[in-house]
């Protein structure tokens, strides 16, 4: 039976079924091991919700609605399942004491209800949320750039791995990952939307990082949405233009698309998260405990991101929908066009 269904499985199914599980986790094992020997991070546990009024809960673009409840031994304080962990790490950073050049990672459970349900999207989200200190010389594009180089050959390291053990997956990656600013890609397609642009440079260079999101493009839009209390997407950089984060694209050849697999970035510090909530008209986050600490400089300097695991193992063993290599709600429509697990 398939769960959630009353439909019988056929004995071949079922066989593909469990090879695919056994390939997820060897894909999960296989990258966790290569990024975080790149990055020099430990694991950790983490939460699955945090109370409301923190601020430590992300708000992604601001107008996603969080999973909400009361706890009744804690006399009914309103908590919420986590949108993603980006605040929650820098704090953790800051508890365990770690220095400059080392970082955590753990695996991130969330619920995102208002997102769209598509071949590439669920209301469950699974991923590698790490976060790493860093120092204050450390905050401009070079230290981004050498970053997401590293996050990249785990990529193609994983890559590689599965390739060995299952032939018939992996993928063919270019060697480097390119780098363009989100202006730069408007100034190069400005008859183009943000998605037309990605989709035109993914598929040119096959792996991409989109710098500078967040931030009011000429064209008067940002590229995507970030909130203004994580990445940094405001302060100037060296090549002339504003943001320190971004986003790793690839270019999926099974579904031809351009495949978001991580969203990360050099994390604001005082200044640029000032600049960020007055651009954001939110200034009343000021009072919350994440940016109370934030603004008392009482924590680390950091970057970080997330990386979906779901999203790599439906890359690395070319399946068309997510829902092939994770389990969750879907409309019946999907699971009769769809292997769905």
């Amino acid at each position: 039976m398939v769960a959630g269904t009353s439909k019988k499985v056929p004995e071949s199914v079922s066989s593909e079924y469990l090879k695919t599980e056994e390939a997820i986790d060897f894909v999960k094992d296989s990258f966790s091991k290569h990024l975080m020997r790149a990055l020099n991070l430990v694991k950790v546990s983490s939460p699955l919700a945090v109370l409301d009024n923190t601020g430590i809960n992300d708000d992604l673009n601001g107008i996603e609605m969080p999973v909400s409840f009361s706890v009744k031994g804690m006399g009914g304080k309103s908590a919420s399942v986590v949108q993603s962990l980006a605040k929650w790490k820098r704090i953790r950073l800051k508890e365990f004491g770690i220095g400059p050049g080392k970082g955590i990672i753990t695996d991130m459970r969330a619920l995102r209800p208002d997102d769209v349900i598509d071949p590439t999207h669920s209301v469950y989200v699974d991923q590698w949320d790490w976060e790493k200190v860093i120092t204050r010389d450390q905050r401009n594009l070079a230290f981004l750039k050498d970053t997401v180089n590293k996050i990249y050959g785990a990529v193609r390291a994983a890559s590689n791995d599965v390739s060995s053990k299952y032939p018939e997956y992996g993928s063919d990656l270019p060697d480097k990952i390119y780098f363009i600013h989100s202006e730069e890609l408007l100034r190069k397609y400005p008859s183009f939307s943000a998605k037309e642009r990605e989709a035109i440079i993914a598929k040119e260079h096959g792996a991409v990082f989109i710098m500078g999101i967040g931030g009011v493009l000429n064209n008067g839009e940002p590229h995507d949405g970030r909130a203004p209390d994580y990445d940094d997407w405001s302060t100037p950089n060296e090549d002339g233009f504003y943001g320190l984060n971004g986003d790793i694209i690839l270019w999926n050849p099974v579904i031809q698309l351009p495949f978001e697999i991580s969203s990360m970035g050099i994390r604001v510090d005082k200044p640029a998260l000032e600049k960020q909530l007055e651009i954001r008209k939110c200034n009343e986050k000021r009072e919350l405990f994440f940016h109370k600490m934030l603004l008392n400089d009482e924590l680390p300097l950091s970057i970080g991101g997330g990386i979906g695991q779901s999203r790599l193992c439906m890359y690395l063993l070319k399946k068309s929908h997510i829902g092939e290599v994770q389990s969750s709600m879907w409309p019946e429509e999907t699971r009769n066009g769809f292997m769905l697990l």
